[in-house]
């Protein structure tokens, strides 16, 4: 039997509430923040008080505002998922910056997450968006460019290929695509962007 999990960000507590009705979750993670405000605090204590006793509800703590930090949690997060259950991601309520760093989680783990939803407050109760479930499709040498760059400090491609067993030619490309996905920069110095960070989770 498949137990549906929701992983959804908190500010407010209808969307949230709304989702897991909608889904009949038998374990919600709420992002909430280190210290998280009046408002999420109650937000917190409703959806507790309301469903309590019949949805297991824990709370995830992030940053507000570093989307890298906030993907890489929601990873670990989405990695420890057991055989039987199906991951739902809801990205409604909350920071926006909490809510791109969950999606970059999903797209990241793409594989473990059946659906990404958003409510939209503006139109009825009743209509859901559904958000594509896209990935970081990365080749193998891309991803080993990535992990050295996480690791070390590279002047210019010379210096790079001595890290990566990789041909001269296939490493310009590789990084010209790595360039073009906003991943890498390429100015002085080979540098891992936030994206290249989230990427290679």
């Amino acid at each position: 039997m498949v137990r549906r999990v929701l992983i959804a960000t908190l500010y407010g507590a209808e969307p949230v509430l709304m989702a897991i009705a909608r889904l009949g979750v038998e374990r919600v993670v709420l992002l909430i923040d280190y210290n998280p405000d009046k408002i999420q605090q109650e937000s917190l204590e409703k959806i507790k008080t309301s469903l309590g006793k019949a949805v297991r509800i824990e709370t995830l703590k992030t940053s507000n505002y570093d989307i890298v930090e906030i993907a890489s949690k929601c990873v670990e997060l989405i990695d420890l998922k057991a055989k039987d259950e199906e991951i739902h991601v809801n990205i409604t309520s909350g920071r926006k910056t909490k809510a791109i760093g969950l999606l970059f989680a999903a797209y990241a783990r793409h594989d473990y997450v059946s659906r990404i939803s958003y409510y939209p407050e503006e139109q009825e109760i009743a209509s859901v968006v559904y958000l594509p479930k896209l990935s970081f499709k990365l080749s193998r040498s891309q991803k080993m460019i990535l992990e050295a760059l996480e690791k070390g400090k590279y002047r210019s491609i010379k210096d790079l290929s001595k890290r990566v067993k990789l041909s001269t030619a296939m490493l310009y490309r590789a990084i010209d695509e790595l360039r073009d996905d906003d991943f890498v920069t390429v100015d002085g110095e080979i540098k891992l962007t936030d994206a290249g960070r989230i990427a290679r989770l």
